[in-house]
């Protein structure tokens, strides 16, 4: 093959890259991989003289995606003041889990599993201004230098320090999960998911902190609660009536966000993804149910 055949392959093999920075930055998996596309057309639409003379074509690729998803940002937070209810992360599957083949062309297939894409994570992303979150996602997650998120924010390298310094602080703030193995959240996961099964009110209470607190997003498309629901006893017997509306819901355990979760199905398709924060005795402290069927697209295939 020569050079310019290899230099395309080089150039489309950044797509794994862009994806997970993209996810991470924005949240959605769609729009990711819209702005990814968006990137790699900008790309191509460069005279071929001026693409020869750029020597990291992956870091050129990295700060157009970033440019593009800090503009998404910023009109993400009006389309979310009128998201029906509340806005959720797209909760990621682990393709090979479901038994999938990737088709290298769905963006879950690109998604590299790990405490970065974790839901309690995302959910703090999602109250950062768009600057922080681009700053914290780049340089704590990928180890990107101030010097080059400078070109994507049009700020000076310690501005963007200092954007990253109070995004840190956001997270360091925030209700965190407890430090507890993956066999710990897994078995505290099933747990619930044999009470939920039993319809047990009682078992489903001890199970969940007293100061639990539940959000769903149903983005409008299907039925949910509309705001967060706070407290263990006030949850179970909403997920009992879940099961009471919905005859033959099959609950399956599965990782969700490369975490231990739930998912719901009935006949066949999927109706809910959830995911969970465990605490150091085992209590589920955060429950988030993802039940938007446009979030649910990487889901709807199975082994």
């Amino acid at each position: 093959m020569g050079a310019a055949g290899a230099g395309i392959d080089a150039v489309a093999g950044e797509r794994r890259q862009l994806i997970n920075v993209a996810y991470r930055l924005l949240g959605s998996l769609a729009e990711a991989e819209d702005a990814v596309q968006e990137a790699y057309a900008r790309w191509y639409a460069l005279p071929r003289t001026r693409r020869d003379e750029i020597l990291s074509p992956g870091g050129w690729l990295t700060t157009v995606t970033g440019r593009i998803c800090l503009d998404v940002l910023g009109s993400a937070r009006a389309r979310r003041e009128r998201y029906v209810g509340a806005w959720l992360p797209d909760p990621l599957p682990d393709r090979a889990e479901w038994g999938l083949v990737s088709e290298g062309g769905d963006p879950a297939d690109q998604m590299v599993l790990d405490e970065s894409v974790a839901m309690a994570l995302l959910v703090v992303l999602e109250s950062m201004t768009p600057a922080e979150r681009v700053a914290f996602v780049l340089h704590d997650v990928f180890r990107y230098p101030f010097a080059e998120i400078a070109a994507i924010l049009g700020r000076t390298p310690a501005a963007c320090k200092q954007l990253a310094a109070s995004a840190r602080r956001r997270v360091r703030d925030a209700p965190g999960p407890a430090a507890v193995a993956g066999d710990g959240r897994a078995e505290a996961v099933r747990r619930v998911k044999e009470a939920w099964e039993r319809k047990d009110i009682a078992a489903l209470i001890d199970l969940l902190d007293p100061a639990a607190v539940m959000t769903a997003d149903g983005g409008g498309l299907v039925g949910t609660v509309l705001r967060p629901i706070e407290g263990g006893a006030r949850i179970a017997p909403y997920m009992v009536a879940i099961a009471d509306r919905a005859p033959g819901l099959e609950l399956l355990e599965r990782s969700v966000n490369g975490a231990p979760g739930l998912v719901a199905r009935r006949g066949g398709t999927v109706m809910t993804v959830a995911s969970f924060d465990v605490d150091g005795d085992g209590l589920i402290t955060r429950i988030w149910a993802v039940r938007n069927p446009e979030k649910l697209r990487p889901w709807l295939r199975d082994g």
